[in-house]
């Protein structure tokens, strides 16, 4: 789906969301797009004007990052294992 089809299906939508239940009606959205290979880029483009899911690729991205990073500690850590047991 393209990111200016779903920014258009959003922007009609998110008024019969409740304004409590927006923020993760945003990162549902987001999610969505990210599952299915959406440049981030292309969503900011897209919402450029939607503060809620601005939110919500932020918090992607940050979540994203602290997967990222837990994932290269815990590699390092098995290196540094697998090099203890070679010693």
């Amino acid at each position: 789906m393209s990111e200016v089809v779903a920014s258009e299906i959003w922007g009609e939508l998110k008024r019969f969301v409740n304004t409590v239940d927006r923020a993760e009606a945003a990162e549902t959205v987001v999610q969505i797009l990210m599952d299915n290979d959406s440049d981030v880029e292309d969503i900011r483009t897209a919402f450029k004007g939607d503060t809620d899911i601005k939110r919500a690729l932020t918090a992607y991205l940050d979540n994203d990052k602290d997967y990222a990073e837990d994932e290269e500690e815990e590699e390092l850590e098995e290196e540094d294992e697998n090099q203890d047991w070679e010693n």
